[in-house]
């Protein structure tokens, strides 16, 4: 059984209710997960409140030292964590790898904590007077994170959190909870005091308690954009700083002068990695002027050599539960009832796994329209739709009319296309031939409209201001204090 992390250890005592976990690439419940209560919820917010007093005031220092530790242990251990999300998740152990490699950019920007936090200084603003900024932690944080990057999204938001002087209540997906569990063993390991991070298992009675609580200052989610709503709006009612990313639609303009081969790699790359269970993977491909049938013919040929199944040489997974693949699978006869062109199945697609998994291969959609619902609809599975339009300017309205802003892209060789694209598109983030733009760690990652509520953007930069509060200091000393002699060599504790 996967039990909740509290106070540096595992919580023992007996839950009142159980989750299953699946094993995706058989269909077969593989562990049960304890599902917390409200008084477990309340257990792990007061062992962060308790540890908050005292980690709040460890140095810059210190909480340097326990990020490079933790960074080189979860750098030894990556390839352990890999097999966890892949089991778990189903996604190949290749492709979580290369998730847990893009989390490490996130450990390794926390450990330049001590240069993040830097304030201001004006000497002499008035005649002997100063003042000066200061950054401090907000308190306990909750971080509510979701099933398709079980390691990635918690590294977005914990190491930040904590080296800014912040205790954390993680509560991760139910469906793929051991990673969670795994990353806090690493920071017990790498010397992070009882109680900083904590982590508890279950639904939305976890979810809920952690957004009520008095003692829970501010909460970080990612998910559908449904319920991202609901946390911002019961979060902030309950007086909480709040930052909730959303559902996506991404786009993938495709102009007539692009390298075709270049798009085609790029829209099935994108478009099926992680077997389309990422938030900006490509769903929508906008073929422009005449050239939807060469591209389409492109794409086709390339998802038939897409493998998918278990083994070490498959390209593709399964989906993470049986619900959640039943439900992609319906939009496929939606697709076709609306008047779509089925151009390949995904059905149909040979997969190198059990009967029992939840499979569902690449699946193409050609001609459709921005009414239908496998166009307006998230399907968060590997279903990707090409749209037909005339001109650049019919793309772009079709982009900045969909309700979500998370990520678009554009392939073009027009330099000043492309410029233009990246100035006029309503999206959060943009890439120029390149078809999943999620920002390097040193900057931070949000979409707009319906893909964000809150205003402030996951990791980098916005992390920072998102878990401190700033206070300005003026002050006058009219005596200067001696310390005495000290012959000593300075050093920093």
């Amino acid at each position: 059984m996967i039990k909740h992390w509290i106070n540096g250890k595992p919580w023992d005592n007996a839950p009142e209710r159980l989750g299953d976990v699946y094993d995706p690439t058989t269909g077969k419940v593989a562990s049960q997960v304890a599902f917390a209560s409200v008084s477990e919820v309340d257990a792990a917010v007061s062992a962060a409140a308790e540890a908050f007093a005292s980690w709040r005031n460890a140095s810059l220092a210190q909480r340097s030292t326990v990020m490079f530790k933790f960074r080189e242990l979860l750098n030894d251990r990556k390839g352990d964590l890999a097999k966890i999300v892949s089991a778990e998740h189903g996604k190949v152990v290749s492709d979580a790898g290369g998730e847990i490699q893009r989390a490490l950019e996130s450990v390794e920007y926390a450990c330049g904590i001590p240069q993040l936090l830097k304030g201001g200084f004006s000497e002499n603003a008035s005649t002997r007077v100063d003042v000066y900024s200061i950054q401090q932690p907000v308190g306990v944080v909750g971080v509510i994170s979701p099933f398709n990057f079980p390691a990635m999204v918690p590294l977005w938001f914990v190491p930040t959190a904590i080296a800014c002087g912040n205790t954390v209540v993680l509560k991760p997906s139910e469906k793929d909870p051991s990673s969670s569990n795994f990353l806090a063993e690493l920071f017990a390991e790498a010397g992070l005091p009882d109680g900083v991070l904590n982590v508890v298992h279950g639904d939305k009675v976890a979810v809920d308690r952690l957004l009520e609580h008095p003692t829970v200052k501010a909460i970080s989610f990612v998910g559908s954009t449904p319920i991202a709503r609901y946390v911002y709006e019961t979060g902030t009612s309950h007086g909480k700083r709040v930052q909730a990313l959303g559902g996506a639609k991404n786009h993938m303009v495709v102009l007539p002068d692009a390298d075709l081969d270049l798009a085609a790699d790029a829209a099935v790359s994108a478009g099926f990695g992680s077997a389309g269970e990422r938030c900006m993977a490509i769903s929508v491909v906008v073929a422009v002027g005449e050239v939807g049938d060469s591209l389409v013919a492109k794409i086709q040929s390339r998802i038939a050599d897409v493998k998918v199944g278990a083994g070490a040489s498959c390209e593709m997974g399964p989906l993470v539960t049986g619900v959640h693949r039943d439900k992609v699978t319906s939009y496929l006869d939606a697709g076709v009832a609306a008047g779509a062109v089925l151009a390949v199945d995904g059905r149909d697609h040979p997969i190198d796994g059990e009967a029992g998994g939840f499979w569902l291969g690449p699946t193409l959609f050609d001609h459709v329209g921005t009414d239908m619902t496998i166009y307006t609809d998230e399907i968060f599975g590997p279903v990707l739709s090409v749209v037909r339009c005339d001109t650049y300017e019919e793309a772009v309205e079709m982009v900045n009319s969909n309700r979500y802003g998370n990520g678009t892209a554009i392939f073009t060789n027009d330099g000043g296309a492309a410029r233009r694209f990246q100035n006029e598109i309503e999206v959060g983030m943009v890439g120029v031939n390149v078809p999943i733009p999620v920002p390097v760690a040193y900057y931070s990652f949000g979409g707009w409209k319906e893909s964000l509520f809150g205003d402030s953007h996951a990791y980098g930069p916005h992390g920072v201001h998102f878990f401190t509060r700033s206070k300005v200091v003026t002050s006058r000393w009219l005596d200067p204090s001696h310390g005495g002699v000290n012959l000593g060599f300075p050093q920093n504790t």
